[in-house]
């Protein structure tokens, strides 16, 4: 416990509006009394990131504990998540950790696996895992830390994409329908912030640069992970939100396009690379279509919403979770084949005239000098 342990490298430290004094770099201190009362701070994880236990207690496999066992190599240090911080045995020593910094809410997933070995409920549930996480639940609230429950990320069972392709297919939105009502139920008294999926958006757009790539699989897998989150804040909402009185919402990866040139060109090339990532998916949970920049940019290849399905997406979030991590300029870029990442005709670059946008936080983030570009995603009359 003396390395702190990697469960909590990832505070969930949400955006906020700098005013001008910070945009101007003269920095205030920063603490808990900038923040409204009731700002909720907290650590967050993902189950295959952190329990371990792979294979343990009547867990069955997920997607992640085969690939890494089929194709070690696409794993930069062939790691696997068989022991990973060893949360599922460590849990209270992690809790505890979690509340001497003072922490007051855990966003945790649950490993749908766990829950359900063979991804349905016709194949059997595992009393061991339900119980996990009901004591996991039980030991978090004894310690004066909210759950925020993730249903889905990143790990579905292998018995679903074996049978039909995961969400590939249209029959995953009512498995994952029947698992999420199963978390309802068992664990909602308790519960009362819900996530369907994590980064569904930059799930999708994985696929797109997959191997092999292609240039309608991402369309048709979002397309069914939105039909998925929407059927499942249905049933919530009709079956048990009244008496549970919990919200329910998704989290969505964004990353901040700023024009590379202020030009009118400029403006609308970085509007469409935050539509094709974060309109994508926001747009139908608010308006039930996708984004009109991107109708005509991808064609036939977008899937198109049905009246009840478009009438079951909007509005289908009590609340919205944000993943920012990093910025681009964007530009005007040609598309010479119908391929997710050139769809959007936008170039996107971390420098301009040599210089960087902002300061390198990670290997993969350009921090700005200040937060306030980020609140213009809600500019918009979601």
């Amino acid at each position: 416990m003396g390395n702190k342990r990697d469960l909590l490298l990832c505070l969930l430290v949400l955006m906020v509006a700098m005013d001008g004094a910070i945009a101007s770099h003269k920095w205030r201190p920063f603490n808990r009394s900038c923040f409204p009362p009731g700002f909720i701070f907290g650590a967050g994880s993902a189950a295959y990131q952190i329990e371990g236990a792979a294979l343990e207690d009547g867990k069955g496999p997920s997607v992640w504990d085969i690939l890494v066992r089929q194709h070690p190599e696409r794993i930069v240090d062939r790691s696997t998540g068989d022991v990973a911080v060893d949360f599922y045995h460590r849990y209270k020593e992690d809790i505890m950790l979690m509340k001497k910094i003072g922490l007051d809410s855990f966003r945790f997933s649950i490993s749908w696996t766990r829950i359900l070995p063979k991804g349905k409920l016709s194949g059997g549930v595992n009393p061991l895992g339900v119980q996990f996480y009901s004591n996991l639940i039980d030991d978090l609230l004894a310690n004066g830390l909210k759950p925020f429950v993730t249903l889905l990320h990143f790990d579905h069972p292998q018995a679903l994409e074996d049978e039909y392709g995961g969400f590939s297919s249209p029959k995953f939105v009512d498995d994952f329908v029947d698992y999420a009502d199963f978390c309802f139920k068992t664990f909602g008294d308790r519960v009362k912030h819900w996530v369907t999926m994590n980064e569904p958006n930059g799930w999708s757009l994985g696929f797109g640069q997959g191997l092999p790539p292609s240039s309608t699989r991402p369309y048709i897998l979002a397309h069914h992970f939105l039909l998925s989150h929407a059927a499942a804040v249905n049933l919530y909402r009709k079956k048990y939100q009244a008496s549970q009185k919990g919200k329910i919402g998704i989290t969505l990866v964004t990353t901040w396009f700023e024009p590379k040139f202020d030009t009118t060109a400029g403006r609308k090339a970085a509007s469409r690379a935050r539509d094709f990532l974060f309109g994508w998916f926001m747009d139908p949970i608010i308006y039930g279509e996708y984004p009109k920049s991107m109708q005509p940019l991808v064609g036939n290849r977008l899937p198109k919403f049905t009246e009840a399905e478009s009438k079951l997406l909007k509005g289908s979030i009590d609340f919205l979770g944000a993943n920012y991590y990093t910025t681009n300029y964007a530009e005007n870029g040609p598309s010479n084949t119908p391929f997710l990442p050139t769809d959007a005709r936008v170039n996107l670059t971390t420098e301009k005239n040599g210089v960087p946008i902002g300061t390198t936080v990670s290997s993969c983030s350009r921090e700005k000098k200040t937060f306030s570009p980020v609140s213009a995603f809600f500019e918009r009359p979601f």
